[in-house]
């Protein structure tokens, strides 16, 4: 048996990109005379990719989603993603949770919604990169979550089907693992819209000192990683 792995979503999950994406999305919303939104909002439009996030960006504008207007939008805000890193930030405890992790022997990777250029952008600026084996973004595949490939890829590359852990904040992450099957750990000040408790996850926390525990929960009978 392989040594245990975390698997983590990105946005929301270890970063708080939000104010970046905001940024990018007012952008694209003004060079379209179209009115911006809020950062609430914006954040509420968060995990299911670009071409959603500018789907529910036109929505909110009065536009149909189907608008003419989505695929320059949506290439306009791509072309702008991978340098839009200035306003992101790790959520407080999490280098010190990911350095406890890495101690202990845990493989850990991430599998997001977020193009993989933007990804390796904001994890080399954040200094993040060093943590994870591998990065299956949202265009890695030809699908992405809450289809359970992109997880399935993610475990894969690290070679740990039989103990493998995925942390994330949202109800794309929950239905994510619940389909693929893996234990899921909920982090519940991410961009989450429904109640904690209607989401499936086998533990949730909202400061990030608990979650070594949490992981070695999940694997009681491998004495950590190591």
């Amino acid at each position: 048996m392989g040594q245990p792995s975390v698997l983590f979503d990105l946005d929301g999950t270890l970063i708080d990109s939000a104010p970046d994406i905001h940024a990018g999305a007012n952008r694209v919303l003004a060079e379209n005379g179209l009115a911006p939104q809020s950062l609430a909002q914006v954040r509420s439009f968060i995990g299911s990719g670009v071409s959603v996030l500018i789907e529910r960006l036109l929505r909110a504008a009065g536009e149909a989603p189907n608008s003419p207007l989505h695929a320059p939008m949506a290439a306009s805000f791509a072309a702008g993603y991978e340098g839009s890193v200035g306003l992101t930030q790790c959520y407080p405890g999490v280098i010190c949770a990911l350095q406890s992790l890495a101690d202990q022997g845990y493989a850990m990777g991430i599998c997001t919604n977020k193009p993989v250029a933007p990804t390796h952008a904001v994890l080399r600026h954040l200094g993040l990169d060093p943590f994870f084996s591998c990065v299956i973004g949202g265009d890695s595949l030809a699908v992405r979550k809450p289809d359970p490939a992109p997880l399935w890829a993610a475990v894969a590359a690290l070679g740990t089907p039989d103990q493998v852990v995925f942390v994330g904040d949202s109800e794309v992450d929950a239905e994510t693992a619940h389909r693929a099957g893996l234990p899921f750990l909920l982090y519940t000040e991410g961009y989450r819209n429904t109640p904690a408790d209607q989401l499936p996850h086998a533990a949730r926390f909202s400061d990030w000192a608990d979650l070594p525990g949490l992981v070695a929960a999940q694997f009681p009978t491998s004495e950590g990683a190591s």
